[in-house]
């Protein structure tokens, strides 16, 4: 098990083990995106006024490269938190997903809030309200 756990970011804190976690599901989430137009359809959960799901293949796989260049941003961050350009970067990474599943769900109508839906939401507005309280710790490091 230790050795395992050597392979965690090495520093201290919550916040880079967290980012290494969120990396981790956004890989096997992007994965998901690429295998199956249901992943997405189960996300961004509202249907077209004929019923029909606001997915389809092109937009699941543009979501899954999407959430897979995030992955990366965020998986770097977690091993350089202390690196001023890339604690911001992952920081952006939060608060566009913010923007983008808020304005999903309020502007476009192609999510509802509930299901697959809440989670993304919620971590990315957690995530980046922890990352901007804790930005001059870990930048002072």
């Amino acid at each position: 098990m230790a050795n395992l756990l050597s392979y965690l970011p090495p520093f201290e804190g919550l916040l880079p083990k967290w980012l290494f976690l969120v990396s981790v599901i956004s890989a096997a989430n992007s994965i998901g995106a690429y295998r199956s137009v249901d992943y997405a359809a189960q996300l961004y959960n509202a249907h077209a006024p004929d019923g029909r799901p606001t997915t389809n293949p092109l937009s699941s796989r543009t979501f899954g490269t999407w959430t897979f260049l995030s992955s990366v941003i965020r998986m770097y961050a977690a091993y350089h938190i202390t690196t001023p350009a890339l604690y911001d970067l992952a920081l952006w990474s939060f608060g566009i997903a913010f923007v983008h599943f808020v304005a999903e769900w309020l502007v476009f109508g192609s999510a509802q809030l509930k299901g697959r839906f809440v989670s993304p939401l919620i971590v990315a507005s957690s995530t980046l309200a922890w990352m901007v309280t804790q930005r001059e710790a870990y930048l002072a490091m």
